[in-house]
């Protein structure tokens, strides 16, 4: 079931339709071309996609911005933590059938939602400036002014991420660690009408963009708790054969985050991980240069491997020629218009390097430990 909402439809006009894309001619005779943007029905789902639209309308006027609203699977299963379910497209399944069916023409997603391997005929057109990564702490009201390091022992941290538990188990062991589900505004309500949890663990990005800054108690920096594959960056999910479409999102591309990200993902492809175990990262670009730390954890956070590489991304070899679009110029399903191919290769391969660095010092044996656990609870 999904919900459309048509952001500057005139009050008359006519639909016209040309193949897979859709117009419009109002009442003068003028005739725009309506774009379908799909998302998921959440608040902070509408709010992500709002900035996208946003940002594209500014720069083409004359299209019209439908944006098409539905639940995902993700979104409907609510009592089983994700990394129980096993299915890789939890958010993001339902979209991209619209998106194959032509019912919608682009995506916004969560990037930490979308998978390192897209589905054939998919790709990830642009990825946006990312928000703060970080993962923060969001304490029940009765414990205002606390922190994780004061609560008391025992205290009950709600989290579905394995990533942030076992991290969290191994930093702060007088705590304990339940599973809590649902959406932004579900989990806070969770925390404040109940005692169940003292605190709760949240993305900071979302927090923000919610307006909800003022419940952060804490960030976790990544000495405490390094973040998930993507977290803070928003993705624009397009078909891959679509070319007018990828250049329109591709002025979005935000160069260091699509290294980053590149970098990250490329890294968990590589340790074929996923929600189901607990892979962290941490990435920053300094001086031409993209450093990215990977870590794997053991379910309770005991047994780690945690390596820090880095790579030249310089500029000095300006964006080359704009890259045909098919299948082959996908880097863990990004597709990168106006970002040098030569750093986006360097940022794979950094990816792929600290995957092979963990693996060779035991990194498969503890995931292979963590997933088959994680199955047994």
């Amino acid at each position: 079931m999904s919900e459309k909402t048509n952001l500057q439809t005139p009050a008359n006009f006519t639909t016209m339709a040309d193949g897979p894309y859709k117009y419009i001619r109002d009442a003068d005779g003028k005739v725009s071309r309506v774009i379908r943007v799909g998302t998921r029905k959440s608040q902070l789902a509408r709010i992500q996609t709002d900035s996208v639209v946003e940002k594209l309308k500014e720069l083409h006027p004359d299209v019209i911005f439908e944006i098409v609203a539905m639940s995902t699977t993700g979104d409907k299963i609510l009592d089983t933590a994700l990394s129980k379910i096993g299915e890789k497209s939890l958010f993001t399944k339902e979209l991209e059938n619209a998106l194959e069916k032509n019912e919608v023409d682009l995506v916004v997603h969560s990037l930490k939602d979308l998978p390192t391997v897209l589905p054939v005929g998919f790709t990830i057109g642009s990825v946006l400036k990312r928000e703060n990564p970080h993962d923060a702490v969001v304490l029940h009201p009765k414990h205002k002014g606390k922190c994780l390091d004061s609560l008391a022992n025992k205290s009950v941290i709600g989290t579905s991420s394995l990533r942030r538990a076992a991290q969290l188990k191994k930093r702060f062991p007088h705590l304990e660690f339940k599973d809590i589900r649902g959406n932004l505004n579900t989990r806070l309500k969770k925390l404040d009408e109940k005692d169940d949890f003292s605190a709760i663990i949240l993305a900071a990005a979302g927090l923000r963009r919610m307006g909800w800054e003022n419940r952060i108690s804490q960030i976790l920096g990544h000495d405490d708790c390094m973040y998930a594959v993507g977290q803070g960056a928003l993705a624009v999910e397009v078909r891959a054969r679509d070319q007018d479409i990828l250049e329109m999102v591709s002025v979005l591309n935000d160069s260091d985050t699509v290294l980053r990200c590149i970098s990250e993902r490329a890294f968990l492809k590589h340790l074929e991980g996923g929600c189901s175990v607990p892979v962290a990262v941490y990435t920053e670009v300094k001086n031409s240069q993209l450093y990215l730390t990977g870590a794997v954890y053991s379910l309770d956070g005991s047994d780690s491997l945690k390596e820090t590489m880095q790579t030249s991304i310089s500029s000095d070899n300006q964006v080359e020629e704009q890259e045909k679009v098919d299948e082959k110029v996908q880097r863990v399903g990004i597709t990168a218009l106006k970002v040098s191919e030569a750093a986006q290769d360097a940022a794979v391969k950094l990816g792929v390097d600290l995957g092979n660095l963990l693996l060779s010092k035991g990194a498969k044996e503890i995931l292979t430990v963590a997933r088959q656990l994680n199955d047994a609870r």
